[in-house]
Order: C-alpha cells, then sequence, then structure tokens
C-alpha cells in the first residue's frame, strides 16, 4: 500500500503527516508513507484544496484536517 500526504508544509499537511504515520504505526499496517510538496505533482490530482491524502492512486480525502480515527478508517477500508 501507498499512502501519500499532498500539502505545501503548512501547518495542516504537517499534522495530516504525523497523524497518518501514527495511524499506520498503531494498524502495523505494511504501507509506505510518502510527502508530497512539490506543487507540479500535486496539481497531477486534479484536486483544489490541501491537505490531500491519496491511498494507492486514489484521492480519499482532499481539503480537511482528519482525526486519526478518520485516518484508520480510509487505510482499512
Amino acid at each position: 500500500m501507498e499512502i501519500k500526504v499532498l500539502g505545501t508544509g503548512c501547518a495542516s499537511c504537517k499534522a495530516l503527516y504525523e497523524t497518518t504515520k501514527q495511524a499506520i504505526s498503531e494498524l502495523c499496517c505494511d504501507a509506505t508513507l510518502i510527502k508530497e510538496e512539490d506543487l507540479l505533482k500535486i496539481m497531477e490530482y486534479n484536486i483544489l484544496s490541501l491537505p490531500a491524502l491519496v491511498i494507492d492512486s486514489k484521492v480519499v480525502s482532499a481539503g480537511k484536517r482528519l482525526s486519526l480515527t478518520e485516518v484508520k478508517e480510509l487505510i482499512t477500508k
């Protein structure tokens, strides 16, 4: 599983990255976590608001800071 946090480095983006890292750890999930800050690569996902969470190339959340519970639910879907 490949999980990406898309963001330009703002506080919300950093928080989502840390929350996602914690969720992966707690779930003992075999996932690769990538923090994507390159604006050109972020634009390829065709989203209008950040931060965004991408799981296996599919955008599952955009424009909101997710809670730990919400991230875990998205990962385990």
